[in-house]
């Protein structure tokens, strides 16, 4: 089992930036990736993801060149830095961890478990 628990949302004006923090406990050392999601209707989309053996991102197209994923393989911890909010950015974002390799990271499915959330609202 991994525990996750995610920070640092919040409530943040047009263009600016916020920093989600999330951290694994129990068994971490089978962690292939981590991953951002978020929803703000229906689904659940896929945000950022990063490979835990070095460090390879991949992000949606809608958040590029505005939100970077990191990670600190010594603290089990994944961030998210979020710049230039848009209103359109507003979801309860989540926190995901993959065990072991999976060829795609897309889906919610090609992940093994969740955090609870936390709610990002951006302002006009």
């Amino acid at each position: 089992q991994v525990q996750l628990v995610e920070s640092g949302g919040g409530l943040v004006q047009v263009g600016g930036s916020l920093r989600l923090s999330c951290v694994a406990s129990g068994r971490t050392y089978s962690t292939y990736r981590m991953g951002w999601f978020r929803q703000a209707r229906k689904e659940r989309e896929f945000v950022a993801t990063v490979r835990w053996s070095d460090g390879t991102t991949a992000y949606a197209d809608s958040v590029k060149g505005r939100f970077t994923i990191s990670r600190d393989n010594a603290k089990n911890a994944v961030y998210l830095q979020m710049n230039s909010l848009k209103p359109e950015d507003t979801a309860l974002y989540y926190c995901a961890h993959r065990e072991y390799f999976r060829g795609s990271y897309h889906w919610t499915t090609d992940y093994d478990y969740w955090g609870q959330g936390t709610q990002v609202t951006v302002s006009s």
